[in-house]
C-alpha cells in the first residue's frame, strides 16, 4: 500500500525530505534550550550574596538563547512550509493518478466501484491521506523524536527523578493504545456509510425534476437524513472513545508534575543542590511537559494514520485496479472497413452471473449496410452493441470489425472508427462548438454546421442569441431530450467513423425529424455501416436488415416485409404500433 501510495510522490520528494530534516533540526535546539538554561540558572546562583552578576554573562547567554530561539523558530517554520508543499503536491498527483486510472477502466471495472464511491475515493479519502502524509513527514517525525531526545536529556539533567518519566510513559502509551484501537474499528466502516451519503446525494440532484414531479422531496430528505444519521452515529461512537485521550493526558501531566515538584523539592533540599539545583528542577519540569505532549500528538497522529489507513486501502484499490480491457502486444492500427461479425457470440456481465445478457450470437454486417435492432426491454440490444467497440469484452466467440478480432485492435484505433450515441445522452459543460469538438478536435466551424444540419440540429441552435456559442449547463440541462440527441448525433459524425450506432438516441424526436435524419445518413455516409437500436418500427423498417433480439438470443433476421411473415415477436410490435396509431 505504501509502495502504492509513494508513486504519487515525485517531484515533490525533496519537499517531503527537507521536511523532517527540518524538524529534527528543531527539536534538538528545542532540546538544549533547557540545558542552556539550567548552566545559566547555575552561574546565577553560584554568585556571592551580596556580589552583582556579571552583566556580560547574561548578555552572552540572552544572546545564545534568543538566537536558539530564532533559530527553533525558523526551523520549525520551514518544517511546515516544506510539509505544506509535499503533502499539497502528493494529493495533486494522487488524485491526477486516481483519476488517469479511472479513465482507463472498462465498463465493467466501472460497475465494480459505484460512482458515489469513486467520488468519496476524489475527495474525502484523498483528504485524509493528504493529512496523514503532512503529518507523518512533520509531526510523526518530531513527536518520536522529542519524546527520545527530552527524555535523554532528562535522563542526563537528573537519572533519579527521570525514573517517573520511565512509570509513567508505559501508563500513558497502554491507555493510549487502547483508545486508538477502540476508535480504529469505526473509522474503518464509515466510509462505506459515507458513499451511500454521496450516493443520496447525487441521486437526488441529479433526478431533481423526478423529484420535484412527483412530488418525493419529503421521501429523499428522509432518505438522506438516514444516512447522514448513520454517518454521525458513528462519528460520535468514534469521538466519544477520542475524548478520552484529553482527561488521560491531563491525568498523567499532572501525576508527573505533582511528582517532580514533591520529590525535586525533597532531592533538592535532601543533597543540598547536589544531585538538583533549581535550574535541573526547572529544566526537568520543561522536558515532562516535553514527553507528555509528545506522547499526546503521538496518539492523535495514530488516530489520523488509522483513519487514513482505511482511505488508503480505497484509494489503493482503485490505482491497483487492472482495467478488463487492454491492448494486445502487436495490435492492428487500422481498420479496414465497417463490416462487422458476430462469430458465436455469448456475453455476460459477471463471470458469477446466473444467466447470460446474450447467447450464440451469429450474424454478419457488411460495410455501409444500415442495420436495425428492435426487441423488448432486456432483450440484449445494448448488450450487442457495447461489444463492438469493445466497451465490454465478449464472454465466448468473437465480434470481428474489418474482418479483424476487436482484441487485435489498438483500442483508440478501433473506438475512432465507432461512433456511439448510448442511450443516457450526456453533453458537458461548455458551449455547443466546445461538445462538438469531442468527436473531432480540429473540426472547423463550417464542419460543425454541415454536420449539425444533416442531424437536425443547426436549425434549433441558430434560433439561440449566442448560436453556436451557447453555453451547455452540465448534463445538458438547458437543452430539451430532443436537441440533446440531436447534439449527439452531430458529435458522433464528427468523427467520420467506419461504424456508426444509435443506441435509441432518436426517442426524443418526431417522427418527421427522425426520417430526416435517417436519409441525412443514406445520401451523405453511405459508406458508413449504421446501426440503429429503436423501439419505433418506422426508425428501422426501410434498414437492409433487422435483427429481432429476445432474451439475449436473436429471434429472426431480415427485412421489415420478411419479419412481417416470420417473425411473430416484430408482427405484434409493428401491429401494436400501426393500429395503436390508426385509433387516434
Amino acid at each position: 500500500m505504501i509502495k502504492t501510495l509513494a508513486k504519487s510522490i515525485r517531484e515533490y520528494k525533496i519537499y517531503a525530505i527537507l521536511a523532517p530534516i527540518s524538524v529534527a533540526f528543531e527539536v534538538i535546539v528545542e532540546c538544549l534550550i533547557p540545558l542552556v538554561t539550567v548552566k545559566f540558572i547555575s552561574i546565577l546562583n553560584a554568585v556571592p550574596e551580596g556580589q552583582k552578576p556579571d552583566m556580560s554573562i547574561i548578555l552572552k547567554f540572552g544572546f545564545i538563547l534568543l538566537g536558539m530561539a530564532m533559530l527553533s523558530l525558523v526551523f520549525g517554520a520551514l518544517a511546515g512550509r516544506m510539509a505544506a508543499i509535499a503533502s499539497c503536491g502528493f494529493a495533486k498527483n494522487l488524485r491526477h493518478d486516481l483519476y488517469y486510472s479511472i479513465q482507463k477502466f472498462s465498463f465493467s471495472n466501472i460497475d465494480k466501484f459505484s460512482t458515489a464511491g469513486l467520488v468519496t475515493r476524489l475527495t474525502t479519502d484523498v483528504a485524509n491521506v493528504q493529512m496523514s502524509f503532512m503529518m507523518i513527514v512533520r509531526t510523526a517525525v518530531r513527536c518520536p523524536l522529542m519524546l527520545v531526545v527530552a527524555l535523554s536529556m532528562a535522563i542526563i539533567t537528573s537519572p533519579k527523578m527521570s525514573v517517573m518519566f520511565a512509570v509513567i510513559i508505559p501508563i500513558l502509551a497502554i491507555g493510549l493504545s487502547l483508545v486508538v484501537r477502540g476508535a480504529m474499528p469505526i473509522f474503518k466502516s464509515v466510509f462505506k456509510k459515507y458513499d451511500k451519503l454521496n450516493e443520496s446525494i447525487q441521486e437526488n440532484v441529479s433526478g431533481m425534476r423526478v423529484v420535484k414531479a412527483y412530488v418525493r422531496e419529503e421521501y429523499e430528505q428522509k432518505k438522506f437524513e438516514s444516512a447522514s444519521e448513520e454517518v454521525k452515529k458513528d462519528f460520535t461512537k468514534a469521538e466519544k472513545i477520542l475524548a478520552l485521550n484529553n482527561p488521560l493526558m491531563q491525568l498523567c501531566f499532572n501525576l508527573v508534575m505533582l511528582s517532580v515538584s514533591f520529590f525535586g523539592s525533597r532531592l533538592i533540599i535532601s543533597s543540598n543542590g547536589r544531585d538538583l539545583d533549581i535550574g535541573g528542577y526547572s529544566a526537568l519540569m520543561t522536558y515532562g511537559a516535553q514527553i507528555l505532549m509528545s506522547l499526546m500528538f503521538l496518539s492523535m497522529i495514530i488516530v489520523m494514520i488509522s483513519m487514513s489507513i482505511a482511505s488508503a486501502q480505497r484509494l489503493c484499490e482503485v490505482l491497483n485496479e487492472e482495467s478488463s480491457i487492454k491492448n494486445p502486444d502487436s495490435p492492428v492500427t487500422e481498420v479496414r472497413d465497417g463490416s462487422i461479425i458476430f462469430d458465436k457470440v455469448s456475453f455476460s456481465y459477471s463471470a458469477t452471473a446466473e444467466k447470460k445478457a446474450l447467447s450464440d450470437i451469429n450474424f454478419f454486417i457488411a460495410s455501409g449496410e444500415t442495420v436495425g435492432i428492435v426487441g423488448g426491454t432486456g432483450s440484449g440490444k445494448t448488450s450487442l452493441v457495447q461489444l463492438i467497440s469493445r466497451l465490454y469484452d465478449v464472454s465466448e466467440g468473437a465480434v470481428k470489425v474489418g474482418g479483424v478480432d476487436v482484441r487485435d485492435y489498438d483500442i483508440e484505433v478501433l473506438r475512432d472508427q465507432v461512433a456511439v450515441v448510448l442511450q443516457k445522452n450526456v453533453l458537458f459543460s461548455g458551449t455547443i462548438k466546445e461538445n462538438l469538438r469531442w468527436g473531432d478536435p480540429d473540426a472547423t466551424d463550417e464542419d460543425m454546421e454541415r454536420i449539425c444540419r444533416l442531424a437536425q440540429a443547426d436549425e434549433f441552435i441558430q434560433n439561440f442569441p449566442d448560436k453556436y456559442d451557447t453555453y451547455i449547463e452540465q448534463g445538458g440541462t438547458n437543452v430539451s431530450g430532443g436537441q440533446k440527441q440531436r447534439l449527439c448525433i452531430a458529435r458522433a459524425l464528427l468523427k467520420k467513423p467506419k461504424i456508426l450506432i444509435l443506441d435509441d438516441s432518436t426517442s426524443a424526436v418526431d417522427t418527421r425529424t427522425d426520417a430526416l435524419i435517417r436519409r441525412a445518413f443514406a445520401e451523405e455516409i453511405p459508406d458508413t455501416t449504421k446501426i440503429i437500436i429503436a423501439q419505433r418500427i418506422s426508425s428501422v423498417e426501410h434498414a437492409d436488415k433487422i435483427v429481432v433480439m429476445d432474451g439475449g438470443h436473436i429471434e429472426s433476421i431480415g427485412t421489415h416485409e420478411e419479419l412481417l411473415e416470420k417473425s411473430p415477436i416484430y408482427r405484434e410490435v409493428y401491429d401494436s404500433q400501426v393500429k395503436g396509431g390508426s385509433m387516434k
